[in-house]
């Protein structure tokens, strides 16, 4: 008997060890909150903070389809279950009116809410906790001058054990630490102000790098690109030439695609598409620019150029020529060179040569649409070929495209294509 005591005793005084270790872990940094709003709301700074809003991209996720903007609902769906958005307006019971900035601050900066609860990271703030106090403060003035919408908060429906606090102190514990912005006293306050938007309200490493089983990301392999958990697009690399990489464009033409969605090189779709349209298109000049300058910069992967692909079958490039003469030809063209100004190149074009196939599996799919921008108001976009072609016609067609004209890449399967559909229900 005694013997069980002790051991009992021995694991309740582990755990308790471990449980000290973790509410250490996740309250490091944290400053006790002040006990009264100090924040006194301008219209310049709610102008300033409904301008670093749409640079952080919050309206996409805190609003439903057809709903209230910032009202919240909108379900994001991660490998773990649903996560529903919050409702950021200034109602008082479901929103943030009672809020304070210093509650808001130590959201972003920390992800923690106003009642102490640990967030989910599906909202970014491992990328948000890079933002300074006075830009978060701005945020919060103008998400106070929102109109008041009294819808609750939808529950999350996350599976066991994710659904708890507990396994969120241990992700947190182990992948998440407060931050400030980089220091990089050698770079120019251009690359600095770029940095901090890219890695900050940007949160551009949130979808171009790769994730683990847990759904963290590693600095060490930032901006290498990954498939995007459940919405299963392939964000490229933001630092290789061969996916998008931007070091050796023009600056000009980088910001270009941040704030038109197309530039001479390339041009956007899928989700990025969206944070174009909702987001980079309401950059300043100078921020867009500040952004492309980093984007510039980043150090580069070493790329190996492919050797000895095996060649696709012959009868797959035969059934695909004939696909592509039937249904693509006409706007991109008998030898891949797209129409300038109106639809992409196919040859020499990146995206359609990536390893993985996914994205233009996608696009054939489901139609591939540009942002309507300020810069490029009426865009033209491809239909979506789902209820027209079978399987075995969209792998023969993408094979087709990746090794024509120069192209070389390997060759899309049935199955590739199968999963496709069946991941996005199609």
């Amino acid at each position: 008997m005694k013997r069980i005591l002790w051991t009992i005793s021995s694991l309740l005084a582990a755990l308790g060890v471990i449980a000290a270790v973790l509410i250490t872990l996740n309250l490091r940094g944290e400053a006790p909150l002040p006990t009264s709003e100090t924040l006194q709301s301008t219209p310049e700074l709610v102008a300033r903070g409904e301008y670093l809003a749409r640079v952080g991209n919050c309206m996409a996720c805190h609003t439903a389809q057809g709903g209230a903007p910032f009202a919240g609902g909108r379900g994001i769906e991660t490998p773990f279950g649903v996560v529903h958005s919050s409702n950021l307006t200034a109602d008082k019971r479901h929103g943030m009116g009672d809020w304070t900035s210093a509650e808001f601050w130590r959201a972003m900066h920390h992800g923690r809410s106003k009642d102490g609860r640990l967030l989910y990271p599906a909202f970014p703030y491992p990328n948000y906790t890079e933002v300074t106090r006075e830009d978060s403060d701005a945020i919060f003035a103008y998400l106070q001058s929102v109109p008041a919408v009294a819808q609750a908060n939808r529950p999350h429906a996350l599976r066991f054990p994710y659904n708890t606090q507990a396994a969120l102190g241990v992700w947190r514990a182990l992948f998440f630490a407060p931050g400030t912005p980089a220091s990089e006293p050698a770079q120019t306050a251009e690359y600095s102000r770029g940095s901090y938007l890219v890695n900050g309200l940007g949160h551009c490493t949130a979808c171009h790098t790769p994730r683990n089983a847990l759904g963290a990301t590693a600095d060490a392999k930032a901006f290498t690109g990954g498939l995007i958990p459940v919405q299963n697009w392939y964000a490229p690399a933001l630092n290789a030439a061969a996916e998008a990489g931007v070091k050796e464009w023009a600056t000009e033409d980088v910001v270009a695609l941040l704030k038109t969605g197309v530039a001479p090189h390339g041009s956007v779709l899928g989700p990025m598409a969206e944070v174009v349209f909702r987001s980079t298109q309401y950059l300043t000049d100078p921020d867009a620019r500040a952004m492309a300058v980093y984007l510039q910069a980043l150090p580069q992967q070493d790329e190996k150029a492919p050797s000895n692909l095996p060649a696709p079958p012959a009868s797959a490039m035969v059934r695909g020529g004939k696909v592509y003469e039937q249904h693509c030809a006409q706007c991109h063209g008998d030898q891949g060179q797209g129409e300038p100004g109106a639809f992409p190149a196919l040859a020499g074009n990146r995206a359609v040569v990536l390893n993985d196939p996914t994205n233009l599996v996608r696009v054939v799919l489901q139609g591939g649409y540009l942002p309507a921008t300020a810069g490029n108001p009426r865009p033209h976009g491809m239909p979506p070929f789902q209820q027209f072609l079978s399987d075995d016609e969209v792998a023969a067609v993408t094979t087709f495209v990746r090794n024509s004209w120069g192209n070389q890449a390997p060759g899309v399967g049935t199955i590739e294509v199968y999963r496709a559909r069946e991941r996005r229900g199609l």
